[in-house]
């Protein structure tokens, strides 16, 4: 049996892109201003996962399962802290926020977890 967490609880939103630290798709974002995002700053908390977009909007994903690259140690199944780390990625970090972390696949490098 295969198991899917695609589109569960999924919640998204549309905000302009910031022109000087754009958001990309699978990139954890930030926000900047009234109804603008940036691409999140290493070791920062996020708000969302830019789903799609362009150099003028993006769609974030702020609510549901997402699956993001990440970066050093593999985080741990179960409740545990991420936060924006370079390149795009997540990474485990203290400073970070709790997520609830449904699966690690190490040999892609990535993280599925509930925002």
């Amino acid at each position: 049996m295969n198991v899917s967490f695609d589109g569960i609880g999924s919640q998204v939103m549309t905000f302009v892109n910031n022109a000087d630290a754009p958001a990309a798709v699978g990139v954890p974002v930030a926000m900047l201003g009234s109804g603008e995002v940036r691409a999140a700053a290493t070791d920062s908390v996020f708000m969302g996962v830019c789903a799609a977009g362009d150099k003028d909007y993006v769609a974030v994903q702020t609510a549901g399962v997402v699956t993001c690259r990440y970066t050093g140690t593999a985080p741990a199944v179960g409740y545990g802290k991420l936060a924006a780390a370079a390149d795009g990625t997540v990474a485990a970090k203290s400073t970070g926020r709790e997520y609830l972390i449904l699966a690690v696949d190490t040999a892609a490098g990535t993280v599925t977890f509930v925002l």
